[in-house]
């Protein structure tokens, strides 16, 4: 359960991040405050959990076809349809954005996650 938790909060940070390089630079990535951040982050679990594994398997003739590349353009759309207005106060306006947001954020998680170790089960 606390592995879980810092796991939900690294997340979060690594959002809230990711939101402010992403205004610093001028791409459509709104994220007004640690709230929709924590929220954002859940809905985004649950997406993936849940939609991602389905639009896979879907899509698996064009992930072959493109050697794996096309997962990346499914984790986009994963964090735009997240980013696309059910929360309040988080909010990605566009592909480009949701590519950035996306790769910028599994960067961030990537890395302080590696600090964590490994999940325990």
């Amino acid at each position: 359960m606390k592995g879980l938790l810092a796991r939900w909060l690294i997340s979060a940070i690594a959002l809230y991040l990711t939101a402010l390089l992403a205004h610093a630079l001028g791409v459509g990535i709104v994220l007004k405050g640690v709230g929709p951040a924590l929220i954002a982050v859940v809905v985004l679990a649950i997406v993936n959990a849940l939609i991602r594994p389905l639009v896979i398997v879907l899509t698996l003739p064009l992930t072959c076809l493109t050697l794996g590349l096309f997962t990346l353009v499914i984790n986009v759309l994963m964090f735009w349809l997240v980013g696309s207005g059910w929360i309040p106060g988080f909010r990605v306006e566009g592909f480009l954005a949701a590519l950035f947001g996306s790769v910028v954020m599994g960067v961030i998680s990537g890395l302080t996650n590696s600090l964590i170790g490994p999940r325990g089960r």
